[in-house]
């Protein structure tokens, strides 16, 4: 038994429409679209959501939430909790570029927020661009510290926040990390 020993299912090969050939084809003369009006016509096609005119339903219904005028979006956090730092040998630096290597962060571009949720029992230098009160007294309790880096730091593979990568390189007081 091959695939070209096996039937077709009645049905299953049905054969295309072919309009305008002729009245004796049963679709000729209107090619199946009627006598006149919009949808006889060549191109018609309305736009999604045109109700005819009328109010549409998407204008009728309130608007909510929000949108940032500066970017378009919001930035993206990438959330870090202390437990997934557990995985770094004692006393080594944690960049955002180290949490990329360890599959911790997608992009090195996005802000990266470090959270209090579990216990570290490494003492490591962790530079982020937020944490919380608790990641920061659990990191000074473990023996470590949390470097503050700036918001508008580029990456090595760029930024895509707004303003960057286009215009002038960023002043050096902006690349150092905040204490």
């Amino acid at each position: 038994m091959n695939i070209a020993s096996i039937p077709a299912v009645p049905g299953a090969r049905k054969r295309r429409k072919r309009v305008g050939r002729g009245i004796g084809s049963g679709h000729g003369k209107t090619s199946t679209r009627g006598q006149k009006g919009q949808r006889a016509r060549t191109g018609s096609r309305k736009r999604p959501g045109f109700e005819g005119g009328q109010t549409p339903l998407i204008r009728k219904l309130p608007k909510r939430g929000f949108r940032r005028k500066a970017t378009g979006r919001a930035r993206i956090r990438e959330i870090v909790n202390l437990e997934q730092l557990n995985r770094f040998s004692d006393g080594q630096r944690v960049t955002p570029e180290a949490l990329r290597e360890s599959g911790l962060i997608k992009d090195t571009a996005h802000e990266v927020k470090l959270l209090g949720d579990g216990a570290l029992s490494k003492r490591l230098t962790i530079a982020v661009h937020l944490a919380s009160e608790s990641a920061k007294a659990k990191v000074t309790q473990a023996g470590g510290t949390v470097e503050l880096l700036d918001k508008t730091r580029t990456s090595q593979e760029g930024s895509r926040f707004k303003g960057q990568g286009s215009g002038p390189e960023p002043r050096a007081s902006n690349l150092e990390p905040r204490t």
